[in-house]
């Protein structure tokens, strides 16, 4: 086992929440701007551990907590902006337009970094470089993580 959990093909078993945000922290380093990071998961299964070491790849060094009322978070000071966003309480793409978060999707100058992304890929369209992110909860403290990149 490596800092990032186990490796299984395109897959990753973490057993802990420090697992989960080196793994995030391990991709932030490889992304740059225009990345959008997809995620589809549960509650609780660890989709803001995710974009909290992803934000620490990206080199920001301060909080990242979920959006969910604000429905985005700008981390600035890292190697490029990222964008979190939150879209639990949003019914669709349609929903994401109207709240005016479609710039921060589509070629942003950053990295977002997207919960509850299957409220808004539903007719989203293509992407420059998407990795769509699954979360499966295994137990209390595992999870598999799985992801594929999509037009990069």
């Amino acid at each position: 086992m490596d800092t990032d959990g186990y490796r299984l093909g395109d897959e990753f078993i973490t057993r802990s929440v420090e697992e989960t945000v080196a793994l995030g922290e391990r991709w932030g380093s490889e992304l740059s701007a225009g990345w959008v990071v997809a995620m589809d998961a549960d509650l609780g299964a660890g989709k803001t551990q995710l974009a909290r070491g992803i934000a620490r790849g990206l080199e920001f060094s301060g909080r990242v907590q979920s959006p969910t009322f604000a429905l985005i978070n700008v981390y600035e000071g890292g190697r490029c902006p990222v964008y979190h966003l939150d879209l639990y309480r949003l019914d669709d793409a349609q929903a994401v337009f109207d709240a005016g978060l479609e710039e921060s999707l589509r070629e942003p100058d950053g990295v977002t970094v997207v919960e509850w992304a299957e409220r808004w890929l539903k007719g989203a369209g293509d992407f420059k470089k998407l990795r769509q992110v699954q979360i499966a909860t295994l137990s209390e403290t595992e999870r598999c993580i799985s992801y594929e990149d999509l037009g990069a």
